[in-house]
């Protein structure tokens, strides 16, 4: 790693990049993955043909280049996301991470800031750095929450081009209130900044969580992430989207390359959207895994975040390492979050979670600095 890195350093890379790592989990090869909020249920089989079908129809004209304005697609997205939005409100590429770099080339840049609020997502800093756009650590109160009041504070003060509100945040797994939105679009009128939130994870939210969906009319500096990696399962196939005023999505056509999103790709989202229905079952199973993660957490006497991802949020762990290293000689694989006392899991099947927390139990009964 070290010549790699002097190997590295020898070209003329931009200096705000130098000494940054690449994003990344561990890619271990382990029975149970629960580390990278995959949807952990697979794609339905009836939705696996219907995507296959799709892709293998898409495959005769793939000698031609695709609908670069996939405008199907954006008419499928409006339609499932409701709240009145019609296809000019509705962008899409490859990925989330996809649409918030876009965001940042149109918005962001040499001379701009960007705004976040950590512990979250941590691509924001690298988004940014990758679009040579400044990054702001804001900061949360000591339960890793963001209130209303102090997020637009810290607007206000800062002055920031564009706003990250990570809701449900990862990695707390903690949604948003409508007012902290609210709050942070007012005080950055006169800045006229851009807030995005981020609900990669709504679709796991509990029932009746609004969406910040509902604020979108009259705000046009207002954009909402979202993405079919993970209700949709479709991590593989990299398709996220926003929805925003019309004009949002025009500035991102300024920044797209050109057919960014392929034939394949459209298709196989314009599948997995026809039969969302089985897949949102898969997503109800999800929900209640995470709460029984929860429950049985505190049962253990650990101390789970209120979740309205599909992940759970943890303390009350001393040596966080040394239990995420048990659960991998277990043949369990969760995420160490690099947050003292705190680890991270993702909701999986039945028998994953049961595995899961059974050892983890059978870990925290053994030696006692393994516990706080």
């Amino acid at each position: 790693m070290t010549d790699q890195l002097e190997r590295l350093n020898r070209l003329p890379l931009r200096t705000n990049l130098r000494g940054m790592s690449p994003y990344g989990a561990p890619q271990l090869d382990v029975p149970i993955l629960l580390n990278v909020n995959e949807n952990t249920h697979g794609v339905p089989a009836d939705v696996q043909e219907a995507i296959s079908k799709a892709v293998t129809e898409a495959a005769a004209g793939l000698n031609r280049y695709p609908d670069r304005e996939f405008t199907e697609l954006r008419e499928a997205l409006a339609e499932y996301l409701g709240h009145g939005l019609g296809a000019e409100n509705l962008w899409a590429a490859n990925g989330s991470n996809e649409v918030l770099q876009q965001i940042l080339q149109a918005f962001g840049g040499p001379g701009r800031t960007a705004l976040g609020f950590p512990p979250t997502y941590s691509m924001y800093p690298l988004l940014a750095a990758g679009t040579d756009t400044g990054y702001v650590v804001g900061v949360r109160a000591g339960d890793y929450g963001l209130s209303a009041e102090s997020a637009a504070r810290q607007v206000r003060e800062l002055q920031p081009n564009v706003v990250f509100l990570c809701s449900p945040n990862n990695p707390t797994g903690t949604g948003l209130g409508l007012d902290v939105v609210e709050a942070v679009y007012e005080a950055g009128e006169a800045s006229q900044t851009i807030v995005i939130v981020d609900e990669a994870y709504h679709e796991f939210a509990h029932d009746g969580t609004p969406s910040a969906l509902e604020l979108l009319p009259g705000r046009e500096r207002l954009i909402v992430s979202r993405t079919m990696s993970k209700a949709f399962a479709l991590a593989g196939a990299r398709l996220g989207y926003m929805a925003a005023a019309p004009e949002v999505a025009d500035a991102l056509r300024l920044v797209r390359l050109p057919y960014h999103l392929s034939a394949v790709t459209q298709a196989t989202a314009l599948a997995a959207l026809h039969h969302r229905v089985a897949l949102m079952a898969d997503v109800e199973d999800i929900k209640r895994q995470r709460d029984r993660i929860v429950s049985e957490l505190q049962r253990m006497g650990l101390k789970p975040s209120a979740s309205d991802s599909n992940y759970v949020f943890f303390g009350g762990v001393e040596d966080p390492h040394a239990v995420w290293k048990g659960l991998l000689e277990a043949g369990v694989l969760i995420r160490d979050v690099g947050i003292p006392g705190h680890l991270r899991v993702t909701a999986g099947t039945e028998t994953e979670t049961t595995a899961f927390l059974v050892a983890l139990e059978r870990i925290l009964g053994g030696p006692a600095e393994l516990r706080a």
